[in-house]
Parts: structure tokens; sequence; C-alpha cells
């Protein structure tokens, strides 16, 4: 039986990039995608001024093919060479986990992106997060950061490339955890904007995450009613108990099953709303 986890998607497709010369272990790609991609907020980590223009666009790019093209505008070299800020491409969390999925995809390893909350970012705080998880020969899963690979994140008390689960709480577990009263709503989102934390934002996660296990990897900031939309919301005790099963989805089927719900399923035409942009219309791609 195939692995849904090996197909590419619209999304992650690396289109006709030449995959020969790359490696086939999951952690020395993650050095790979390291190598090619700054974060929006790490030019100062690493000591470069970004360019506003880069700063505000290079991160609205759903697709791994513009992710690639963008890069070979900034030089013609190999992927596997690493560059130096000014020739990587300016990107978030999402974008490091996209990429490193498409990649291990590529190279026949079955990978998915994850939405969630690091806890290593801001002591006390789940910071909303994305990173890689992908699936051992033994079928079980294991989380893998790429972004946290760089040597200026040298507080980390973990290996990057077998993140734990209590490090990293996938959306599922976020959900729970505050439905529960195990965790402060409050202290999952953004540290650096109060209006960005919340139960709301832990639901819109949820979904997101949902999302990208079913094969529409999102950007962070996307959304769509009636469940993932931006701002508290009535919801009714039947659609908390389809959270609920969300949050509760651990096999392969329930992902799919739960994921063609109508009121989890993102449409064709969502919202977006951009930190550069505002909010707007966006069409996603055909699976």
């Amino acid at each position: 039986m195939d692995d849904f986890y090996l197909k590419q998607t619209p999304y992650s497709d690396p289109g006709s990039l030449d995959v020969s010369g790359l490696p086939r272990d999951p952690g020395e790609l993650a050095h790979v995608v390291r190598d090619v991609i700054i974060h929006q907020g790490e030019g100062q980590r690493l000591g470069y001024a970004i360019p506003a223009q880069r700063l505000h666009e290079d991160a609205e790019s759903r697709y791994v093919t513009d992710i690639l093209r963008i890069l070979r505008e900034r030089g013609d070299t190999p992927l596997t060479d690493a560059r130096e800020p000014e020739g990587r491409f300016v990107g978030t969390c999402r974008d490091f986990a996209l990429l490193h999925v498409s990649l291990l995809r590529a190279t026949g390893t079955p990978a998915r992106v994850r939405g969630g909350f690091g806890t290593y970012f801001v002591d006390g705080f789940h910071e909303d997060h994305w990173i890689t998880e992908y699936r051992l020969p033994d079928g079980s899963w294991r989380l893998m950061d790429p972004q946290v690979l760089h040597p200026s994140y040298d507080h980390l008390d973990f290996d990057p490339l077998d993140v734990p689960r209590d490090r990293f709480l996938v959306a599922g577990e976020a959900w729970r955890a505050c439905r529960a009263g195990e965790a402060d709503p409050r202290a999952f989102g953004f540290w650096s904007d109060e209006a960005l934390r919340g139960m709301w934002f832990v639901r819109g996660s949820l979904v997101l995450d949902l999302a990208c296990r079913g094969g529409v990897e999102t950007l962070p900031w996307d959304g769509w009613e009636p469940l993932a939309g931006f701002g508290d919301a009535s919801l009714s005790a039947a659609d908390l108990a389809l959270l609920d099963a969300a949050a509760a989805a651990h096999t392969d089927e329930d992902v799919r099953r739960l994921g063609a719900e109508p009121r989890l399923a993102p449409p064709r035409e969502i919202l977006s709303r951009s930190p550069s942009f505002g909010l707007r219309k966006v069409t996603l791609a055909r699976r």
C-alpha cells in the first residue's frame, strides 16, 4: 500500500528539481534547508539587514516551486550549497518545514508539516510554530525542527533532529490541554502580540494542522469559516465535539475522514490575514 505521506501535494511539489544529488538522511536534509532559508526574525541573529521587499513578500510563497524559483534567482548553485544570508529565501517556520517535507518526500521518506506550539523560544510560553514530522521505518513518527539547527540557537536542551513531544505540542495536544484546564490558553500564540493569543488561536492552529496532515499545507495566517476564523466565535456543542475529534485524530484514516468534514475542510477560497498585506481572499490550488 502506498504511503499517503510520500505523495507530493501542490504545495510541497518541487517540480523539476533534480534530487539525485540530495542526501537521503532526514537530518542531513534538515541542514540543507537550514542553509538556504533565513527566518523573517533572524536578521539580527545572522547579522543581515533583510531588504523590506524580501521581508514582506517571500513568505507569501505558498508553493515549494516558488521558494525554489526565488532561490535560483538569488544564486545558481546546488541546493546542497550553504548560502550567505543575502542569497537565501526569507521565510517563516512554515517554510523551513514545508521545504524539508518536500525534500523528504522526494527522496523516499514519508513526511508532513505539523502546526503547534514550541516551548523553547520564551520560558513559560507556547509560541506558534511549525515543524516537520516524518515516519520512521517502524511506522512511528518523529518531530524535527530544521529552523533551530543554526548555532545561534545554543540555548536548546534537546536535539532539534528529535524534538521531544513536551517541547513541541502539536495543535491537537494544545487544544486538549486547554479544554481540560491543564493549560492556560493565554499562554499560546505569539509572545510579541497579546492580540494573537488565546483559545481562538489554538482552535485555528488545530484546524490548520489537520489541513496540513490532509495535504493542504497552508500559510500560518490562513483561515476559513466556521472553525478556523480569526477571533473568538460562538461554538456549538457539535462544533466542540468535532474539534475534540480532530484533536484526537491519530490514524491516517481519521485524519482523512475528519479533514473532509465540511466545517473543517479548507474551501477552495480562503481568507489570509498576512502581517504584511492584511486580510485578503486567496484561491487555493486544486488537489
